[in-house]
Formats: structure tokens, C-alpha cells, sequence
């Protein structure tokens, strides 16, 4: 049975985070773990002088190997929005995700992402290019507001108006950042006024979080899952079966990720031993939260990558003794 509909339509889905889930990130994790129904990219913005090169390398088909990628653009105006997804389409993609939900201020204050949510004709004018582009499928990922939970019920009826795929809901405030608790009846109110397909996205770290999720709102279309997957590469998988992998075959195939992304900065990277390091340190920033601290410090210190290289060996060899 296809691995990805054993559990009816409820998919799970790889959450874009900037710096981390880049294109040779995906590329090892849909090669080592399956249980991942579609992976994002982080947004992709326009600049002065406009798309930077690192952002089109990220989104060239020929460089990605995950099976189902799906493009985000963020923008404050309908016209950028068109120039981002102009892009897309002639980068060969049906999918598209607007972002209206990035927290960070400096994105925020300039009406993009969820600075975006207290205006509604704003909005509403960046929502009509869904409409015209009919040939596309989009969806919005969005929080509850960037003030006031009460944004995203006012916004209701402009995202219930447009034809989207789905909506996914991180069910924090905009100026919480990654703060404080998320707000689970703020999730509800918007799922009983909300028309589309839901998924839930946030704080998602274990098997009994996504189940939780799931019981307490039925109906869901799917999670969204960013740091619990970056923390657990295995986490998809591990639901899809009902069951946490044994730790010794989950912590080879998490060495066969790192051996594949190191291996892609090896190549892509011209900046040096140093920029490689620096690179492939920010692949530690979240994975193995529970692993031993002065292995990982080890590996967060080392300032060759022969001292690298020997710190990873360490972690990787210290957790099969055990």
C-alpha cells in the first residue's frame, strides 16, 4: 500500500524554514525517509536589484530532487507577488504557497508576511492574483494575526472567496515570534469559519503531539511540520508506521542525510574550509535535541573539518555503543 494514503488524506507536509530546509536538505531527507507527502521551499522574495542567486539556485527543478516541491512567495504588493510567481511558472511549477505568516519584524514591518494580516485590502488585492492565475494551485500559510487572534477571523471571508488548495494555520500571534504557548482555541474559532482544507502547523515534535492534534481537531487536512522534523528527520515515518524507529537504524540513516548535505555544500560551496563548516554546523542547530550535550558541543566547536569530521564520528559511533 502507498505509504503516504495508508492513513486516508491526512498528509504531512515539510514546513519551509529559512537556512535550513534548503534544496540539498530536502534532496537527503526525501532520499533517506519517506512519509513526507510535500516539502516547501522558504520564501522567495524580490529585491531591489531583483531575485538574489541563491534563491533561484533554490528553486531550479534540476537541483531539486524531492518528490512533490512546492515554491513560497512572500510579498507586500500584488505586483511583486506577480514577478515571484512569474518565476514559478516558468520554472515549471503548478503549485505555489503565499506567505502570510513570517514573524520576523524586519519582514513584518514592511507588510509582508504576517505584518500583513492586519490589513484586510491588503490582503484582498495580493488574494486576486489567485483568481487570475487559474492554472495554478495555491494555498496561504498564516498565523492567527500579527496583534490579535481576531485577524484571522476577519480575513475569513476574503480566504473562503478565493479558490485555495489549503490553508495552513500556525496558531501563534505574528509578534510572538516562536514565543509562548500556541493558541489552540484561536484555532479553533478559525477552523469552524474557515472553507478550505486546514492543516495545523506548530509545535509538532513527537508521535503523540500529531496525534493530539489530531483528536482534538477532526477533520484536519494534514499537519505542517518545520523544527520537529529538522529535530527528528525520522518523525514522518515514525507516524505513518505507528511506531518509533529502533535508535540504531534511525541514527544510520540520519548519518546518510548529513553524509549527502555535506557532501552538496563539498560541491556547491567555493568560500573555503570555513564556509563549509559554518554551513554544515546550522544541520545541528536543531536535530537531535536529546543527544549527548558535549558530543554536540564538540561538533559546534570544532575549527577544522578534520575536527569536525572526527566530533560527527563521535556522536554517530557513541549513540550505537549505547
Amino acid at each position: 500500500m502507498n505509504d503516504n494514503h495508508q492513513h486516508g488524506d491526512f498528509s504531512i507536509q515539510f514546513a519551509p524554514l529559512q537556512g535550513y530546509t534548503e534544496a540539498a536538505y530536502r534532496n537527503a531527507h526525501s532520499a533517506c525517509f519517506e512519509g513526507v507527502d510535500a516539502y516547501y521551499t522558504p520564501f522567495i522574495r524580490v529585491e531591489k536589484e531583483g531575485f538574489r542567486s541563491k534563491d533561484l539556485r533554490e528553486i531550479d527543478p534540476t537541483r531539486n530532487r524531492a518528490p512533490r516541491l512546492i515554491p513560497q512567495l512572500i510579498a507586500s504588493t500584488p505586483e511583486k507577488a506577480e514577478a515571484i510567481l512569474s518565476l514559478f511558472i516558468e520554472k515549471g511549477y503548478k503549485e505555489v504557497d503565499i506567505n502570510l505568516g513570517c514573524p520576523f519584524p524586519l519582514i513584518a514591518k514592511r507588510h509582508n508576511g504576517s505584518g500583513l494580516l492586519p490589513y484586510p485590502e491588503e490582503v484582498e488585492s495580493l488574494l486576486r492574483l489567485v483568481s487570475r492565475y487559474t492554472d495554478i494551485s495555491f494555498s496561504v500559510k498564516m498565523r492567527l494575526g500579527w496583534d490579535s487572534p481576531e485577524e484571522c477571523l476577519r480575513l475569513a471571508p476574503l480566504l473562503n472567496e478565493v479558490p485555495l488548495r489549503q490553508i495552513t494555520l500556525h496558531p501563534r500571534l505574528g509578534k510572538q515570534q516562536y514565543k509562548g504557548t500556541t493558541d489552540l482555541e484561536a484555532f479553533d474559532a478559525f477552523r469552524h469559519v474557515c472553507h478550505h482544507p486546514l492543516v495545523y502547523n506548530g509545535d509538532l515534535r513527537t508521535l503523540e503531539d500529531i496525534q493530539n492534534i489530531r483528536t482534538r481537531f477532526p477533520g484536519l487536512a494534514g499537519v505542517m511540520i518545520g523544527r520537529g522534523l529538522l529535530a527528528n528527520p525520522a518523525l514522518a515515518l515514525e507516524y505513518r508506521q505507528g511506531a518509533a524507529l529502533p535508535c540504531s537504524k534511525k541514527m544510520e540513516k540520519i548519518r546518510q542525510i548529513h553524509d549527502l548535505v555535506f557532501q552538496s555544500y563539498e560541491q556547491q560551496l567555493e568560500g573555503g574550509e570555513m564556509q563549509l563548516l559554518s554551513k554544515i554546523k546550522a544541520f545541528w542547530e536543531y536535530l537531535l535535541p536529546d543527544a549527548d550535550k558535549k558530543l554536540l558541543k564538540a561538533i559546534h566547536k570544532s575549527n577544522r573539518i578534520s575536527r569536525y569530521q572526527q566530533a560527527v564520528d563521535a556522536l554517530f559511533y557513541g549513540n550505537e555503543q549505547k
